[in-house]
């Protein structure tokens, strides 16, 4: 057997004994950098945040509440005098014009009232000329002192007497005209007609209370909303300076659930009261409704715009925090590596955007999202590209 291989593990020993001699003899020299070469912390790795830059733009001012849509006019349609329902001269749930023909009631015994008013009328008008030339022929025989004065004066009472009598009958005419009038039954207003109420065929009458349909008017179209007692003055001050503008203030309707704006309007009225019981105040807005996305009895959010703040800076409304001392946003640093807290003041939060008065300028960058993971002078790296950058910084996950 060879003796190289025969002494191999002796060397290996002796070897792997020097170079750990060397190492304590090192350490010895320089016991310094041996300690901070053990207790050297590794370097905190970057936090994966979300960051948005602050904005500038106008934002609309506005009071937002829940509102009832109503039709600008509504009316019952009846019939104002007592007879048979002939026929209906609309289709359910159809667009009528005002003046339309919407029924027909049986006019035959209104037009023989009317024909019998007229003869009495003509016969009238006859007994009225026999009286006026009998008053001629006394009045010319008081000249001639054939007849008495008493006889005049009687004669000229019975042809005033007379001619009221045929007054009466011109009266009498107008109103059986008017009351055969009420047989076509129109339409007093444009608008959406309901359910038919009455089929023809029954008999109707002027003192039914449920009418033979509804109309209600679509278009235009209202919408009645309430806002909290505390709006009021920045109603009354916006609603002085639309007047000095000549504008009034526009109102915007959406849907219960969903953010499409379904129409914007004009407000018509902030009632003259505010309602005690419920601390709010009533306002009323019109809309034009073309398309009918509002209806009668459909429950909208509405808005009342108040005006607008002009170049607001403004970020989403996530990045705002707050604390015991107010709030604050995580604003990153120039070099886009770290992040500090900024106290800041919000003026607004809506639709997701928070309007800032102080504490941040155009053009900063905010975090977003991740804030739980943050402190004062965190590293941090953009979510959306954190792998990207933890690569490009050396970082190991």
């Amino acid at each position: 057997m060879n003796t190289t291989f025969r002494h191999r593990p002796t060397w290996l020993a002796m070897l792997t004994l020097a170079a750990a001699g060397a190492a304590c003899a090192w350490a010895l020299n320089h016991p310094a950098q041996a300690a901070d070469k053990q207790t050297e912390p590794s370097a905190a790795p970057p936090v994966q945040a979300t960051t948005a830059p602050v904005g500038q733009q106008d934002v609309p001012i506005y009071r937002a509440g829940i509102g009832t849509v109503t039709a600008a006019q509504s009316v019952t349609v009846k019939a104002r005098i007592d007879g048979q329902l002939d026929q209906v001269g609309f289709v359910e749930g159809q667009d009528v014009k005002a003046g339309q023909v919407l029924a027909r009631i049986d006019p035959r015994t209104l037009q023989a009232q009317l024909a019998q008013v007229q003869a009495q009328k003509a016969k009238d008008q006859a007994t009225l000329g026999n009286a006026r030339v009998d008053l001629a022929r006394y009045t010319s025989l008081l000249a001639e002192q054939a007849a008495t004065q008493q006889q005049v004066d009687t004669q000229k009472a019975l042809v005033a007497q007379l001619d009221a009598a045929v007054q009466t009958d011109d009266a009498q005419i107008r109103y059986a005209q008017v009351q055969l009038g009420f047989t076509t039954i129109v339409a007093p207003i444009g608008g959406r007609v309901g359910a038919r109420l009455v089929d023809p065929g029954n008999i109707v009458h002027a003192a039914d209370t449920n009418g033979l349909v509804v109309i209600n008017q679509v278009d235009p179209i209202s919408v009645v909303f309430t806002l909290p007692e505390e709006a009021f003055q920045d109603i009354n001050r916006a609603l002085n300076d639309s007047s000095a503008r000549h504008e009034p203030l526009a109102v915007q309707a959406y849907p219960r659930s969903g953010n499409e704006l379904l129409g914007t309007g004009k407000l018509v009225l902030l009632n003259n009261q505010i309602d005690t019981a419920s601390g709010t105040v009533q306002l009323k807005a019109s809309f034009a409704n073309p398309t009918h996305t509002l209806w009668p009895g459909q429950y909208v959010n509405v808005r009342l715009v108040l005006g607008q703040r002009r170049q607001a800076l403004t970020v989403p409304a996530a990045a705002v925090q707050r604390s015991q001392s107010g709030t604050y946003a995580y604003v990153v640093s120039a070099d886009g590596q770290t992040v500090q807290p900024q106290t800041i003041e919000v003026a607004s939060i809506q639709d997701g955007v928070a309007v800032i008065d102080k504490g941040l300028s155009a053009g900063q960058r905010v975090v977003i999202d991740g804030q739980y993971k943050l402190k004062p002078g965190t590293r941090i790296v953009e979510a959306s590209r954190g792998g990207a950058k933890l690569a490009e910084a050396g970082v190991q996950k």
